[in-house]
């Protein structure tokens, strides 16, 4: 399904000096986001050791943090709208500071649940606020590629995440080197906090508060082209009932189920259970605990080259076809794999250890360019200005309630049949097929108020 672009309201614009620094800050956030959310990969091992866990309650300790982005990605929408965007990314600049130190340090089972607990709210509430307000910024023909920084950071915190677990690993005996690896992202969150007070508040959040004026100026210093009309056309968008600020009702259906859907499929590709447990999977191929963790690297540089493939593309070719070009390689890699723990079953070779690896990183490969590109765009993009914050909140929900089932699920479902998970994921890629083919719409071209009128 096809949207044709509506005619801009206002004159396109430049984004500024400050109006770049402030989306590359902001997509900070998405560093550390990816930096949480992987670093626990080059842990699970030690900690399943450490606290005497089996399959089920190692999954649950590792599935803690995206229970926090759970509670997280729904819990932010307040804050965001009442606080602004900015001060509620400091908010999470702190939250990632004291998890990363609190589980570093933790001396307890519980605690070290609480900690990672603590963890996920930021990874969750940095999903929501971290997109929307780099959309709420940027000029229409340069939002997908300025909101795909976010995700190109999450993509290379994944990998310095990956680079960091494999170092430490070398550096530290097992029992002392899972402490490091989680105690290290302190050091982004520290820089993370320190920068954001050189970044401006949304202008679509100050019209929101009554502070139109500040707006105005706001808008000026993003380097819009056309001040009166940008803010004339937000104040427009805004200017309904109260009963508009509430996101669930008829008006609303399309957007809430296309972000459902989206952030849905996202996590059905098993994209987290990779995240969670590369080494794991590797060495369930035939890969040594030192190989796996190398083969871990080469994935995460895998998403950095194509998190940047989609980058190029996303502003070009546009959201559906990225989706539609990943969806088909997303089944034949996962495809792959699965047939190759079919095949080989527990006995892996050198060949099916190659084929393993080689499905993965095409499987991380179409990942990167189609769902991790798109994603956050897409769900940025698609809610009116009245709802914005709450519907980037159901879409963050909806891809983290998948991602702690998926996460928390695998390594139990794995170790009973690594062909019928990988088969699962495959298959629910191709209903992601269908899905882009015959119901996502096109996104691309058009203010974030165009768009609004085009799905209204």
């Amino acid at each position: 399904m096809n949207v044709a672009p509506a005619g801009e309201h206002v004159q396109d614009s430049k984004l500024s000096a400050v109006g770049i620094r402030s989306a590359a800050v902001a997509a900070l956030g998405g560093l550390l986001f990816g930096f949480d959310t992987a670093v626990i990969s080059g842990a699970e091992k030690s900690l399943q050791r450490l606290f005497e866990l089996d399959s089920f309650w190692l999954g649950f300790t590792v599935a803690t943090a995206l229970i926090g982005t759970i509670v997280g990605s729904v819990a932010i929408e307040r804050p965001a709208d009442r606080m602004g965007r900015r001060k509620t990314l400091f908010l999470l600049a702190v939250l990632y500071f004291v998890s990363s130190l609190g589980s570093a340090l933790a001396g307890s089972w519980w605690t070290f649940v609480v900690m990672r607990f603590v963890g996920g709210l930021a990874i969750g509430g940095a999903s929501v606020v971290a997109p929307m307000y780099i959309a709420e910024i940027s000029p229409s023909r340069l939002r997908g590629r300025l909101v795909a920084i976010n995700q190109l950071n999450i993509v290379v915190g994944i990998l310095l995440s990956f680079v960091s677990n494999y170092l430490i690993s070398l550096a530290w005996p097992p029992d002392e080197a899972w402490r490091w690896m989680l105690g290290v992202v302190a050091i982004p969150s520290a820089a993370f906090f320190a920068l954001l007070f050189g970044i401006v508040e949304s202008p679509r959040w100050l019209v929101k508060a009554g502070r139109a004026e500040e707006a105005r100026a706001v808008l000026a210093r993003l380097g819009h082209a056309d001040v009166p009309g940008e803010l004339a056309a937000i104040e427009a968008s805004l200017s309904g009932t109260v009963e508009q600020d509430a996101l669930f009702q008829r008006r609303y259906a399309w957007p809430i189920f296309l972000a459902w859907a989206i952030a849905m499929f996202n996590q059905l590709s098993g994209i987290n259970a990779l995240m969670y447990y590369a080494p794991r999977i590797f060495e369930m191929a035939g890969a040594g605990e030192s190989s796996a963790l190398m083969q871990s690297i080469a994935v995460g540089g895998t998403n950095l080259v194509f998190t940047l493939v989609g980058m190029a593309l996303i502003d070009f070719v546009g959201r559906r076809k990225l989706i539609i070009w990943g969806s088909v390689g997303y089944m034949a890699s996962l495809g792959a794999v699965a047939w190759a723990f079919h095949h080989y079953g527990g006995n892996f070779d050198r060949t099916g250890g190659l084929i393993v690896l080689a499905g993965l990183l095409a499987f991380q490969a179409s990942h990167a360019f189609s769902q991790g590109a798109v994603i956050w765009v897409f769900i940025a993009e698609i809610f009116p200005n009245a709802v914005r914050a709450k519907g980037q909140a159901l879409g963050s929900f909806t891809h983290w309630f998948m991602a702690a089932l998926v996460s928390w699920t695998f390594p139990a479902i794995a170790r009973w049949s690594g062909a019928g998970a990988f088969g699962f994921f495959a298959a629910m890629m191709g209903l992601q097929l269908v899905f882009a083919l015959t119901l996502m719409p096109e996104t691309k071209g058009g203010t974030l108020e165009d768009i609004e009128a085009r799905l209204a």
